[in-house]
């Protein structure tokens, strides 16, 4: 992630200016790697600390967080030493990402306290420590201990050791290409960012790409171009000439009238980032547990038709304790042969071998073969019916594994998710959910709705909403589209007891082709009804029903 140290030292200098002599109302900690100060300088602002390996950031944040009932032990501290004072000052160490704030409070007897607050933004090694005036250490978020420092109560605080070259010490182009030029390079980008404190190669990569010049370039007027275009930027720190930039899925810093400031660009950039983190993780969780009941049922179907295969033999069976038992007059002593030929009066009377258990009699040897017909004949009977049940399970679950394919927001995965731990079907198979889900009443803030032709048509993204869609939301006198024979979304259009003309219902057609499991074949046939001809389907399962009196409309 791009926040490096001369964004830090960018942002602190919009801290300087908008932070010193806020007071501090609150302190709160959303979770252990993050806390939030909630300020006061002539308006409420929330300051967002967050040592997160993957967020670490700080800035001005709009997001609001809940604030746990039970807060951790740095947090309590902060809130005793930290509460009522004002920020005094805001400073960093060089460029590197090592942030100073100060605060002057007071104590319970009115004589003025003096602490600083210092954030390490330092990916996995990021902290937050709380100092005395001495610089000693009150306590810390993280406590660390290393080779060359511990962060421990009671200790000196010591900055991070750093082997790189400061720019911020070098005087002018000359001593910047002395630097430079002490080693070979090809990538100029990765070299640069190895020698000064602060720098990426993704900012150096940037400048490169704004001045047009190679990753391996060596000219001298080209390496002057960088040195006082980075110059220039950190001259303008704290003015309204500097912006970040979106690069793909990262960030950096140039040298450019902003549109936003950095504050509320990292505010958003993080938000996102965070929020489609927990989205695709949620994703992956929930796919995991539906693949494993998928499996389940795909094995459990697998056994049924080992079972019904098994059953092919049961009139055989049969007909062998038939002909044996009709033939018992002709055989003689305690056990039977091995095998024996008899005439099949059901085949013109021809010869059939039946192979017998010698160790028992010829009547015992019909008996068994009865037995073994009764048993597969009630055999058959049941796995018929389980076969069903588990054809319904198995399409079940594959039209849940679409919805989610679909799934493009942290709502879809949590009705998703609602509806997958509450159905029978997964409860039998030890399934937990793995948090508190949304109330159907939050359904209706997630429905997808669009206007065609002044008709309101909602779609269903899921199971659970085309379940709400078709059975409770929709009149009776509304219509019903679904792709024939796919998995896929309930189209509603609400008619409001107008009749719509062919264009308006091809358009919602097309709407339920484009959102089944066949959306890229041709020539697909959506069928379409009256809401009171669809009826919840027997099995119970969300979002399966049964209709009748359709029209159906072939859609490219």
């Amino acid at each position: 992630m791009a926040f490096d140290g001369i964004i830090t030292k960018a942002l602190v200098s919009d801290f300087q200016k908008s932070l010193i002599g806020a007071r501090v109302n609150k302190v709160f900690q959303p979770s252990k790697t993050e806390l939030i100060l909630n300020l006061y300088n002539g308006e409420n602002v929330m300051f967002d600390i967050c040592i997160h390996p993957d967020y670490y950031r700080m800035c001005l944040t709009s997001l609001s967080k809940p604030n746990p009932t039970n807060a951790l032990n740095f947090c309590m501290l902060l809130r005793k030493y930290l509460t009522s004072s004002k920020i005094t000052n805001v400073q960093s160490v060089d460029l590197d990402r090592v942030v100073f704030i100060d605060f002057e409070g007071s104590n319970e007897l009115k004589d003025t306290v003096n602490l600083r607050l210092v954030v390490e933004l330092m990916g996995r090694r990021s902290n937050v420590v709380l100092l005395n005036k001495n610089g000693f250490i009150i306590d810390s978020l993280k406590h660390i201990i290393t080779s060359d420092r511990e962060i421990l109560p009671a200790r000196e605080y010591v900055l991070p050791l750093s082997s790189k070259q400061s720019f911020l010490d070098i005087l002018n182009f000359d001593e910047f290409y002395s630097i430079i030029s002490e080693k070979s390079y090809d990538d100029l980008s990765l070299y640069l960012s190895s020698i000064f404190t602060g720098f990426t190669p993704i900012f150096i990569s940037n400048i490169l790409e704004e001045l047009n010049i190679e990753n391996d370039s060596k000219d001298v007027n080209e390496l002057e171009e960088i040195y006082e275009y980075i110059k220039n930027l950190i001259n303008n720190f704290g003015t309204e000439n500097i912006s970040l930039k979106s690069l793909n899925n990262d960030y950096t810093i140039e040298l450019t009238s902003q549109e936003k400031s950095l504050s509320n660009f990292l505010d958003s950039f993080y938000i996102n980032k965070e929020q489609n983190d927990i989205f695709q993780a949620s994703k992956s969780e929930l796919s995991k547990s539906i693949l494993v009941a998928l499996k389940k049922s795909s094995k459990k179907l697998e056994n049924i038709n080992q079972k019904l295969k098994s059953c092919d033999d049961m009139n055989k069976y049969k007909l062998y304790g038939e002909l044996l038992t009709s033939n018992l007059y002709r055989f003689h002593g305690n056990f039977a042969d091995e095998k024996v030929e008899l005439e099949n009066y059901y085949d013109n009377n021809n010869l059939i071998e039946i192979k017998l258990d010698s160790s028992i009699s010829y009547s015992k040897n019909a008996e068994r073969f009865f037995k073994k017909y009764n048993k597969l004949k009630n055999t058959l009977s049941i796995v018929t019916v389980q076969k069903k049940e588990t054809e319904l399970e198995l399409e079940y679950i594959e039209s849940i594994i679409f919805s989610l394919s679909n799934a493009t927001t942290l709502e879809d995965i949590e009705e998703i998710h609602k509806e997958f731990s509450e159905n029978v079907l997964m409860k039998k198979y030890n399934y937990k959910s793995f948090q508190k889900m949304s109330s159907d009443k939050n359904l209706t803030n997630n429905l997808n709705k669009i206007v065609i032709n002044n008709f309101d048509v909602y779609i269903g993204k899921n199971n659970k909403q085309n379940d709400y869609l078709t059975l409770h939301f929709a009149d009776k006198s509304d219509l019903w589209f679904h792709a024939q024979g796919f998995h896929g979304a309930h189209v509603i259009l609400k008619t409001n007891g107008k009749n719509p003309d062919e264009d308006t219902l091809f358009k919602c057609a097309q709407l339920a082709k484009q959102n089944c499991k066949a959306s890229l074949e041709r020539n697909i046939s959506v069928d379409y009804t009256y809401i009171k001809f669809v009826k919840r389907h027997p099995n119970g399962k969300t979002g399966m029903v049964n209709y009748t009196n359709y029209k159906t409309i072939i859609v490219p």
